[in-house]
């Protein structure tokens, strides 16, 4: 089940990201309150998750998962620049993830 509360809380992680661009400082009540709950659910998923999973590998992870869903969501939200490069980048976050599940107890 810890997998699954890690799962979640790094989607969350990409929800109050995008939040906070919407919310535009916390100047707009609704996206504010989007990002706030997102905040508060996913830490407590990862808080969960860290119960059973190494704090290093489960925290990576959720920041691994946050940051290429925030950067896949600003490339297609919001036109940011896309390049090999960053591909490439990308996609060695993603065999983190994976490499830090497929090695974990």
């Amino acid at each position: 089940m810890a997998w699954v509360y890690l799962l979640i809380a790094g989607v969350l992680e990409v929800v109050w990201a995008m939040g906070l661009k919407y919310s535009h400082g916390f100047t707009k009540l609704y996206p504010s309150l989007i990002t706030i709950c997102g905040m508060v659910i996913s830490f407590y998923l990862l808080s969960l998750a860290t119960k059973s999973l190494p704090i290093g590998t489960a925290y990576a992870i959720w920041t691994g998962i946050g940051a290429l869903g925030a950067v896949l969501l600003g490339i297609f939200l919001f036109n940011e620049p896309v390049n090999i490069l960053r591909i490439a980048f990308l996609f060695l976050i993603l065999v983190g993830i994976l490499g830090l599940k497929l090695t974990s107890a």
